[in-house]
């Protein structure tokens, strides 16, 4: 009873709350559209009369609910996998950049941490450029990054990851150098009573101390990294993927395909997430610890 109390009721009273934000904006937003289309069959009718029209047009302002629900119902359960019009088809080829992508930042990060955290220079020199790396737009790097790379003949899934992978990274730097300074000078200060060497104090008091603070970072950067995919597949005029799902629905306007592909992107970013903090409590609980 606490727990309906205090966790599912004050979840559904926002997503109630959100539904009836939702639907008055349908209504608001679709209804000049339906009393010009009255007005050009010289009909006058009333706004209830109107009312049941803002939530059935076929490319509205703002699609309703019960629109975007039927088209992913549609496409991803009506439509075979591997149909160019299934939603999981799409999903599956971002999903591919994603985690390339996210695995490559995530090596990245890692690296460069550990050599941000053990030499001045690096601290001093580099830290600086990849904070200010971040400070650059993605949808202006993402086009010269894939013009580049097509010059030198390399296309498809490779260029989408590196997008991915350079907004990935940076999480992952800060998260993993904040991680590997947190233990306390006085356990340092043990490790070198004990003549430990760098390799021992790394691998038997840093890394660890650093593990909560990484799978923090990559719960960030799997949500960025896919991001990063979504934004790779659109300055290619790509024809798979969620992002050229988002393209042809904005060229079109089919709102209700665009509303859909978002939904499904915002649904693929939530299990991603959520198999990270899975991994996060599976070490932490091997490690001995709460997580």
């Amino acid at each position: 009873m606490t727990t309906l109390r205090h966790r599912i009721l004050p979840v559904l009273a926002i997503i109630l709350a959100i539904l009836v934000i939702w639907h008055i904006a349908v209504v608001y937003l679709n209804l000049p559209f339906a009393r010009d289309q009255a007005g050009r069959a010289d009909q006058q009718p009333s706004f209830i009369e109107l009312l049941p029209q803002t939530f059935a047009q076929e490319r509205p302002v703002l699609p309703a609910p019960h629109q975007i629900i039927a088209e992913l119902w549609d496409t991803t359960v009506n439509k075979a996998v591997t149909s160019k019009r299934s939603l999981v088809y799409h999903a599956g080829i971002t999903l591919s950049a994603t985690l390339l992508g996210f695995a490559i930042g995530t090596a990245l990060g890692i690296l460069l941490a550990v050599a941000i955290v053990h030499n001045r220079a690096m601290d001093r020199s580099v830290m600086p450029w990849i904070i200010a790396s971040q400070t650059i737009p993605i949808i202006a790097v993402a086009p010269m990054i894939i013009v580049v790379l097509n010059s030198i003949g390399i296309a498809g899934l490779l260029p989408k990851a590196l997008i991915s992978t350079y907004l990935s990274f940076f999480p992952i730097v800060v998260g993993m150098v904040k991680g590997l300074r947190s233990p306390e000078t006085i356990q340092l200060d043990l490790m070198h009573t004990y003549y430990a060497a760098p390799s021992q104090t790394f691998w038997k008091l840093r890394w660890p101390s650093a593990l909560p603070y990484l799978f923090t970072s990559l719960k960030i950067a799997i949500s960025i990294s896919l991001v990063g995919a979504i934004v790779g597949e659109l300055p290619t005029g790509a024809v798979a993927g969620l992002g050229a799902r988002l393209l042809s629905g904005s060229y079109y306007g089919q709102t209700v395909q665009i509303w859909a592909a978002l939904f499904m992107a915002a649904a693929l970013a939530a299990i991603l997430v959520s198999i990270v903090g899975i991994a996060h409590t599976a070490v932490l609980k091997r490690m001995g610890e709460r997580p």
